[in-house]
């Protein structure tokens, strides 16, 4: 088996899908894993992206139908998290009015990060390096402390923590090992970025958050295709088993093999 194959196996993207059968699956799978947990529902971090988009429709599918079945309450709480002012926030509100999302609020983590950011540098000064934290050292900082505010709150309230990555994000690596890749389920892990947007169609989730830039938020500009220098389009059609270039297939093998920590198992002896 070549390594694209040994990839699409470990990943379990299909070539193509049947995106309401999907939604029906998925939705199945968060309802047994809610009932099973003991759990009163699910938390998503609402981020204005396709990927949180699809998962709270899911989510919020999910619950209202144990409600409905076992005339217990379940909720889906939507989790905006900003940090300062987020120029797209008006998406995270968008897509939580158009899936009928009644449970939400909002948490900003900029004091959060910015303290933990200065004790990281007063730390780094103590051992003799006088500098700012770097970019990509903040923007794992903002993830991580997002998730800890999910936990906060899916503690208090018993509800499970649901994530956003896909096997597109999976293959890169693009997501950071212990924030957004630190959750309890994730519904979205056997699709690709195309097959996620075919799902958010059938959602209902507003045009412009299904065609708009990929971004990651963890600073200002940023965009996932940027930052990979490679399109989703190429990634999701490599995941399907088709041909690519020769400069994507590498990219993506490449990216694979050096991200392989954050999908393994925590290593020991």
């Amino acid at each position: 088996m070549s390594l694209q194959g040994e990839i699409i196996k470990q990943l379990g993207v299909k070539p193509e899908i049947d995106p309401a059968a999907e939604v029906r699956r998925r939705v199945d799978f968060l309802k047994e894993y809610v009932v099973k947990s003991g759990t009163t529902g699910l938390l998503i971090a609402i981020s204005g992206g396709v990927d949180s988009a699809v998962a709270t429709g899911l989510c919020k599918l999910a619950t209202d139908e144990l409600s409905a079945e076992t005339g217990k309450e379940y909720i889906t709480l939507g989790v905006f998290q900003p940090y300062g002012e987020q120029v797209d926030i008006a998406d995270s509100y968008a897509v939580a009015e158009a899936l009928g999302l009644k449970h939400r609020v909002e948490t900003n983590i900029q004091e959060a990060v910015d303290e933990i950011t200065l004790e990281a540098e007063h730390s780094l000064k103590a051992i003799g390096i006088s500098r700012h934290l770097s970019r990509g050292g903040k923007g794992n900082v903002k993830a991580r402390t997002r998730m800890v505010t999910q936990y906060a709150l899916a503690f208090e309230l018993n509800l499970l923590v649901v994530g956003t990555d896909h096997a597109s994000e999976a293959i890169t690596g693009f997501y950071t090992k212990w924030g957004d890749g630190a959750v309890d389920i994730t519904p979205l892990s056997t699709l690709n970025k195309r097959q996620v947007r075919q799902l958010a169609a059938v959602l209902g989730v507003p045009e412009t958050v299904i065609t708009k830039a990929p971004t990651a938020g963890l600073w200002e500009g940023q965009t996932d295709e940027q930052e990979l220098g490679i399109t989703y389009d190429e990634n999701s059609d490599y995941l399907e088993g088709k041909q690519v270039s020769d400069a994507a297939r590498e990219k993506l093998e490449k990216q694979f093999t050096r991200t392989a920590h954050k999908r393994d198992p925590i290593p020991g002896i």
